[in-house]
């Protein structure tokens, strides 16, 4: 969910570890509090939500760490910030910043009319983006072409709802480069194409279902929208071209130095209050800002005029998720607590009374936590507690691993803040003038819709 588009947490993942057995619920209050302002203010004060979400999630994180300071120490509290920070936050943000300034570079001129054969197509070519090139990499390469395409229609939310169920996360289950939890999973030890092999039966059930149901809302919408709305010219596919390609090899690079980053291990790092950073982790994220840089300096003005291109929807992810990462240091403590910690029934719901681990429990209890957590410390949590052996896993255990790997990157559309791209998708829909529905007006969607295609997923292959 929040931790990097492609799980770049990893290198200090271990380090500055906080104690979650001697953690209670009320620690949890301020992650809360800044998900049910995510949730209400835009629907309570959507005019003072627009101009001061910033200092309202800084509220929440002051909440949590002022009195986490005092009773902790300013040392525990300093170093959990510094891991927060180092290890999570700015590789995020520098990984989003990247793909969304390239992805602004990239321009799919020539006229594209929505229709649901178009829209069908596109969200087809996103799903299958997704695993090679990152669920946010595909969110941000086609969400511009897909609102252009549907500028000129009356309905257009349900088209962004489906592209975040779809393209910024079930797309994403086949390969460790599509989502954080199965990039994690690879540095583990599990085979780059074991998930590939094992879940593509629920990826393509899923996707075919959806595809489908979104080809015939997106038709009921088309043929009952009043007609003066269209484009009247068709989607000329001889006069589309692309502009700024070089962005595409940006791009490849981007996808290269999270590899990279997965692969070598050096020898040297640097410990910052119990903090690793190791030398492929800064290679990475200098990277990262110098691609961004060379996209901006090598792209033509018209291009990023054309996609009408600005830092709001960056500038929004940005200070909301700085707020979450801060405030969600003792909600996943605890969950690494397992048995010991405040979430010791959520842990032992997934074991039955033998010591046999059940791959039903295992999908909803990660995917459900992934859904409003993160899918990445979740993904682990469950790892482990399924033994954290990845050659058992992948062997005697796969339908375990499977269910854990199936439900942290697919429940991950339950909720905006299921995975990164989610709410980076939105905001660039809302700029784009398209009224999309609340926090809770999306839940209402997503559970509507995937639930019970997760209950079929988990009587066909988990039971």
């Amino acid at each position: 969910m929040l931790l990097t588009a492609l799980g770049l947490f990893a290198s200090g993942a271990q380090a500055a570890s906080l104690d979650g057995s001697s953690l209670s619920l009320w620690w949890g209050i301020p992650f809360a509090g800044v998900l049910l302002s995510i949730a209400l203010f835009p629907l309570l004060a959507s005019h003072v939500w627009h101009h001061h979400f910033g200092k309202i999630t800084a509220v929440w994180a002051l909440a949590f760490l002022i009195p986490f300071a005092f009773v902790y120490g300013a040392h525990t509290a300093t170093a959990s910030v510094v891991h927060a920070l180092l290890a999570e936050y700015i590789p995020f943000v520098l990984l989003l910043t990247a793909l969304y300034t390239i992805s602004g570079g990239i321009y799919l001129r020539g006229n594209l009319r929505g229709t649901p054969a178009l829209n069908t197509a596109i969200l087809a070519l996103g799903t299958l983006l997704a695993s090679v090139m990152g669920t946010t990499g595909a969110s941000m390469l086609l969400i511009r072409p897909l609102l252009r395409a549907n500028d000129d229609r009356k309905h257009r939310a349900h088209v962004v709802i489906f592209f975040i169920f779809l393209v910024s996360n079930i797309g994403g289950s086949l390969t460790p480069l599509g989502d954080p939890p199965l990039f994690l999973g690879f540095l583990k030890g599990i085979s780059f194409f074991w998930t590939a092999q094992h879940i593509w039966p629920e990826t393509l059930f899923l996707v075919v279902i959806l595809l489908g149901l979104f080809y015939a809302l997106d038709s009921w919408f088309y043929r009952n929208e009043p007609r003066t709305q269209f484009d009247p010219t068709p989607t000329d596919t001889e006069s589309l071209r692309i502009e700024g390609g070089l962005n595409f090899i940006l791009l490849a690079a981007v996808v290269g130095l999270v590899l990279m980053s997965g692969i070598w291990k050096p020898a040297f790092s640097i410990d910052i209050m119990g903090t690793v950073v190791g030398l492929q982790s800064i290679v990475r994220d200098v990277g990262f800002i110098v691609l961004a840089l060379l996209s901006l300096k090598l792209t033509a003005k018209r291009i990023h005029e054309a996609n009408q291109f600005n830092w709001a929807p960056m500038e929004e992810v940005a200070k909301l998720f700085a707020g979450i990462f801060l405030t969600i240091i003792p909600v996943i403590a605890m969950l690494q607590a397992g048995t010991n910690g405040a979430f010791a029934g959520i842990v032992n719901l997934v074991t039955a009374s033998d010591g046999e681990p059940i791959p039903a429990m295992y999908f909803w209890a990660t995917g459900l936590l992934s859904g409003f957590l993160d899918n990445a410390p979740t993904y682990l949590v469950f790892f482990n507690t399924a033994g954290g052996d990845a050659a058992e896993l992948m062997t005697s255990l796969a339908a375990t691993l499977t269910a854990v790997s199936a439900g942290s990157v697919f429940m991950g559309a339950l909720s905006y803040i299921g995975n990164a791209p989610n709410l980076m998708v939105k905001a660039i829909a809302e700029d784009r003038g398209v009224a999309m529905p609340s926090f809770f007006g999306y839940i209402v969607w997503s559970f509507g819709i995937l639930i019970p295609l997760y209950l079929l997923v988990t009587w066909i292959w988990y039971l």
